[in-house]
């Protein structure tokens, strides 16, 4: 199973207990701009092959939250949806 994999699957507990107004909350976050520019810049850095070893770290940490975030969302979207029915 793949670490995004793994990921799902421990959240699934997590998120059966959202109600609607979390589950809303959860869809609607935004990482803020400074952050997603500092993603942007290791971005381009990491494809001119220029990063440093703390680059390397921060993106990868960054990297590894944005796919958090984007699970936590998905989930909380099928728990709406679920909710509805």
């Amino acid at each position: 199973m793949s670490n995004a994999g793994l990921l799902d699957e421990l959240l699934d507990p997590f998120t059966s207990c959202l109600d609607a107004e979390s589950a809303k909350r959860i869809i609607e976050f935004r990482i803020a701009p400074s952050i997603q520019h500092k993603v942007e810049t290791l971005a381009e850095r990491a494809n001119q092959g220029v990063l440093t070893e703390d680059e390397r770290t921060d993106y990868e940490a960054l990297i590894n939250a944005a796919d958090l975030i984007a699970i936590l969302k998905l989930k909380a979207e099928r728990r709406l949806i679920s909710n509805r029915s």
